[in-house]
């Protein structure tokens, strides 16, 4: 069975867990928590999924860092993944689990790349008018392309609309060919 699909169904009982205890909210922020423990610590994500390490120094490691600073659902899902020895799933479990609530709250995730960073007034604006286009509660993630040289990607679900001068220009590449 695929990662993703296992990372999935772990995320799934996790929320369904969370939303049973009452608790999702503070489950949420722990997943976050530990997303951005993941991205800043690449050594952390190494370890989590080296074969060599046992699985009790990887549960005594989660225990540190985590056990104290989140919620007992959460914290719960650690054990029985080291419990299975799937702990190199931790990370795509946060991520999926970041999906299935973001689903649950009606948020939609909007991707913007653009060749220079973005103003407060220019993520409001797309912001705006986004969430009036899909009726949902947009959370804008915003990257920097300068290969664009102008314009933006937006990508919102499987919908991308590319205003970027590269395109325009690899358009005009091809009309002119």
């Amino acid at each position: 069975m695929s990662e993703s699909i296992v990372a999935y169904r772990y995320a799934k009982a996790l929320i369904d867990l969370a939303n049973q205890q009452g608790v999702v909210n503070e489950v949420n922020k722990d997943m976050l928590f530990f997303e951005t423990i993941c991205e800043e610590n690449p050594s952390f994500v190494a370890v989590m999924a080296n074969p060599i390490v046992r699985h009790d120094k990887k549960l005594g490691i989660l225990k540190k860092i985590f056990e104290n600073n989140v919620n007992s659902v959460t914290f719960s899902i650690f054990s029985v993944l080291t419990k299975k020895n799937r702990e190199k799933l931790i990370y795509p479990i946060a991520k999926e689990f970041q999906k299935l609530y973001n689903l649950q709250t009606g948020v939609q995730i909007v991707e913007i790349s653009s060749s220079v960073a973005l103003t407060d007034a220019q993520k409001a604006q797309f912001s705006k008018l986004v969430s009036e286009a899909i009726n949902k509660q947009v959370k804008i993630q915003e990257s920097v392309d300068e290969s664009l040289i102008g314009g933006y990607v937006l990508k919102v679900g499987d919908t991308q609309i590319d205003t970027s001068v590269k395109k325009k220009l690899n358009e005009l590449k091809l009309a002119l060919a």
